[in-house]
């Protein structure tokens, strides 16, 4: 038994909750937070601000920098300078930023799909156009096509890739050496990557993630690394990230997009979720990827044992299982829509993240054992209507 209580059930309904703004009758499974409490150290350190009672304009601290540096060279292997650093509301209005502040109306951004739907809307309401890289799907496991990545960087028209690292949905740990061919690649034909490591921390005990920037010159020459704590302690309602940008021209314009679209200036709370989290939630971090790949475990042999028909992706990252449904001939978002109206489980339709996802449906178990096994049992039921 650990420090913390990951099999409490927090009531969320009736909390302003994107996630729990459902049918009473509902079970979300949907969207990428988790239901548990964040660390108690983080809620001590917001009751002791929030009993102040002052909540005027803030500045970025110098223990928000120290705090960043210390966790990713003590955890990831990565040492960052401090005036590479930017704070940002958030990853996802980072990457919109770059994209407006990185092209021009027309131009492709690629990105290797199945990946997280957002991607999308950051470059088509940007004015730029997808270019899709479908990952290999072989033997239920995924990985990148080099020879389709590298056709689509050379056009001339592909300006940035936005990577996902680790990847959301499939819970894929890129290597290092995947990595590295990536910033050749990029570098090789004037691609500026963006990549996206807000799920970093989110790993199977005993497989750690592998920072872009760390990996070689061709990758902090190209490479914009977006993270943020906010994934792994359950604080995305807190609006704090972000962003390294090692090339110092590519950092002044990162720098100036995010001060232009006013997205670089940090609430009352912003800077003291960080630095509480990365200070004193190392413990909290460990017990919690141990109870998330345990739920991650239990569902992958349920699935096995119960729906021999669907089949639950391996997966080192992320608490989201990438469940493929080709089996039963249908389209995941007719399948999802079916479950959820015959059983009340919300999960995602795999078509939301490119057409290579047309068959597999996404399942947050970022929440208590007793919600993985109920959810389950709904997934069955749905699933058998089929």
């Amino acid at each position: 038994m650990g420090r913390y209580n990951f099999d409490e059930v927090v009531v969320r309904r009736g909390t302003d909750s994107m996630k729990w703004d459902v049918k009473e009758s509902e079970l979300p499974m949907w969207v990428a937070d988790m239901d548990f409490k964040t660390a108690p150290e983080i809620i001590a350190a917001f009751e002791k601000r929030i009993a102040h009672g002052v909540f005027g304009y803030s500045d970025v601290t110098d223990a928000w920098y120290e705090a960043y540096i210390g966790w990713w060279k003590r955890l990831h292997g990565l040492t960052m300078e401090r005036d590479k650093l930017i704070f940002c509301t958030g990853v996802v209005p980072a990457i919109s930023s770059i994209v407006r502040k990185l092209t021009t109306p027309n131009e492709k951004v690629l990105v290797q799909t199945p990946v997280y739907n957002i991607f999308f809307n950051s470059i088509v309401n940007n004015g730029c156009r997808p270019l899709e890289s479908p990952l290999k799907y072989e033997g239920g496991e995924y990985s990148m096509d080099f020879e389709d990545l590298e056709r689509k960087m050379a056009d001339p028209q592909c300006m940035l890739m936005i990577l996902c690292n680790p990847h959301n949905p499939v819970g894929k740990i890129w290597s290092r050496e995947e990595l590295a061919r990536v910033g050749a690649l990029a570098r090789k034909y004037h691609v500026t990557v963006i990549s996206d490591e807000i799920h970093c921390d989110i790993t199977r005990p005993g497989r750690e993630y592998v920072p872009f920037a760390s990996v070689s010159d061709d990758c902090r020459a190209v490479g914009i690394t977006c993270i943020a704590p906010t994934k792994t302690f359950n604080l995305a309602g807190m609006q704090s990230a972000a962003v390294y940008v090692p090339d110092e021209l590519l950092h002044h314009k990162v720098w100036r997009g995010l001060n232009t679209d006013e997205v670089a200036e940090p609430n009352s709370l912003a800077c003291l979720a960080a630095v509480t989290a990365f200070n004193e939630g190392g413990e909290w971090l460990k017990e919690l990827r141990g109870y998330l790949f345990g739920n991650v475990d239990y569902a992958r042999e349920y699935i096995e044992r119960e729906i021999p028909r669907a089949r639950a992706v391996k997966s080192d990252a992320t608490y989201l299982l990438w469940i493929d449904v080709s089996a039963y001939g249908r389209p995941s978002d007719e399948v999802a829509t079916l479950i959820r109206e015959k059983t009340g489980l919300y999960i995602s339709a795999g078509t939301a993240y490119g057409a290579t996802g047309e068959s597999f449906l996404r399942m947050n178990l970022a929440c208590p054992r007793a919600t993985v096994e109920e959810g389950l049992k709904r997934l069955k039921e749905g699933l058998g209507n089929l």
